[in-house]
């Protein structure tokens, strides 16, 4: 079973990924250009990655959507166990946002275009200046009523385990009063682990927990304490057993 599911990835899941994700970032380039960025920034993408999941015949599990109010802005923060996260949340976290990402990302063809014109929030830490431009165009955004998405332990897990969480995310969501939503992802890390980029997908179930609001005790190092420790407790308790407990993640 294991073969004729990679003859078929081979042959139809990896041609309908390459094609659609084409075609989704055009479809953004040419729809920001004409305008509304949160339109065209959120839901080519959200279609996209349910075509993605779909087309690797990944089955997807969520629960605690009701956790989450339609019309609020929230700080989401997801533990990042592989590349299918990005897919599962975009495809099934089921609201409008802007993701925080690494700048490399601009590097993709197609896709760092599609990224940089729905102003998704590009994370560059080549100096104090730069670092300060990433979190006015968040502060901007969250301020502007809108949703972020962060993977604070900063990279992709090697082991499949959680690393430290960054506290960046729950400083931002400290000075602007917001709630905090953390939101475990379980499956990702067994469909591809990172040690395994660009090799064939293992079928596995994937999961999106989304857990009740960490809402600000206050404001403060406290609050960014309490909020950040809060946050990861809750992730961590809904990670697969085999997959709970920290290990160090060495690129961090």
């Amino acid at each position: 079973m294991k073969y004729i599911y990679r003859i078929y990835q081979l042959f139809v899941a990896v041609p309908i990924t390459v094609i659609y994700t084409i075609i989704t970032a055009l479809m953004i380039i040419v729809g920001c250009a004409i305008g509304n960025a949160h339109f065209w920034g959120y839901y080519p993408g959200r279609w996209w990655a349910k075509v993605i999941i779909r087309a690797f015949l990944l089955p997807v599990k969520v629960t605690g959507g009701s956790n989450v109010e339609k019309d609020r802005s929230y700080v989401f923060v997801a533990n990042h166990q592989g590349a299918f996260d990005i897919f599962l949340i975009y495809g099934y976290l089921n609201r409008n946002f802007k993701w925080m990402m690494k700048y490399q990302i601009l590097k993709i063809p197609f896709v760092g275009a599609a990224c940089k014109a729905s102003k998704q929030i590009l994370v560059d830490k080549r100096g104090p200046k730069r670092v300060k431009e990433t979190y006015d165009k968040a502060r901007e955004t969250l301020t502007g009523g809108m949703s972020v998405v962060v993977f604070p332990e900063g990279a992709r897990s090697f082991t499949g385990h959680m690393a430290r969480f960054k506290k960046g995310a729950f400083a931002l969501a400290d000075e602007l009063q917001l709630p905090v939503v953390p939101i475990t992802i379980n499956g990702s890390f067994n469909v591809m682990p990172r040690m395994r980029d660009w090799h064939f997908v293992n079928w596995h179930p994937l999961e999106l927990v989304i857990h009740q609001p960490v809402y600000p005790i206050g404001q403060g190092s406290d609050n960014v304490a309490s909020t950040m420790t809060d946050s990861y407790s809750a992730v961590m308790s809904a990670l697969d057993p085999k997959y709970q407990g920290f290990v160090e993640n060495p690129d961090q």
